[in-house]
């Protein structure tokens, strides 16, 4: 072999190993730990609700209780001291002369509770009133909300008794004045309780029919129906076993 053929054999194979580059191996990565349980962004978590969510909106309805009291002993008051001013006691007004038989204004003084009755009893309903006021206005403080038909109901109760209550600490008898018919004499105060009543019974009598009723479903939930399985009868066909 020539020198010449030599030198350019040598420069081939250097050209050759300079064009395979040298991989230097790597260490193989561990393996990530798959922990089983779905990652979730923390946006997407929802807040877990509190104990006082409903606070603020309680709050909000047990203010109900002093407003309905309160318009009821407002206006129990301002109508007494009209009829106190414009009537002597035991004198009447007829707005209509033509139904005077069946309604009029008529100024007395009672000295019992609702449309005249229990009389001289002014002590015991006092304290009885104000007894009752403050019992209604710690259930309002307990009671949780959604119940402001309740809360209303209360509300006339107690504005009714502290509106009588008034009178007897500040004349020493209640003053009556709507008269109607044959009814007893009575006053604003005396509607609010008696509308109070009836509007707490009634709500009593709709949460009773509500249990009954949620007691009835429950049951019928409890007691699963028998299964009914019917009977196929397999039909044959005689084309294919004649």
């Amino acid at each position: 072999m020539t020198e010449s053929s030599e030198n350019q054999t040598a420069e081939n194979l250097d050209e050759t190993a300079g064009q395979h580059e040298i991989i230097e191996p790597q260490e193989p990565s561990e393996p990530a730990i798959e922990t089983g349980e779905p990652e979730t962004a923390a946006s997407d978590q929802e807040p877990e609700p509190t104990a006082g969510q409903d606070k603020p909106s309680r709050n909000w309805e047990s203010l109900l209780l002093f407003l309905v009291a309160g318009a009821i002993i407002f206006l129990d008051q301002y109508s007494k001291n009209l009829v106190e001013s414009a009537l002597e006691l035991y004198t009447y007004w007829a707005p209509f002369p033509e139904l005077e038989n069946l309604f009029r204004i008529t100024h007395i003084a009672n000295t019992g509770v609702a449309f005249g009755l229990f009389q001289n009893g002014n002590t015991i309903f006092t304290i009885l009133a104000i007894v009752v006021s403050i019992g209604i206005i710690i259930y309002n403080a307990r009671l949780e909300s959604g119940h402001k038909l309740l809360r209303l109901a209360l509300g006339l109760q107690m504005g009714g008794a502290l509106g009588n209550m008034i009178d007897r600490l500040r004349l020493g008898h209640v003053t009556d004045f709507m008269d109607f018919g044959p009814w007893p004499v009575w006053n604003v105060a005396d509607l609010a309780i008696v509308s109070g009543t009836i509007l707490l019974v009634l709500i009593m009598f709709n949460d009773e029919r509500q249990e009954k009723k949620l007691a009835a479903q429950e049951q019928a939930a409890g007691d699963p129906a028998e299964l009914q399985t019917e009977t196929v009868t397999p039909q044959i066909d005689e084309s294919a076993t004649n």
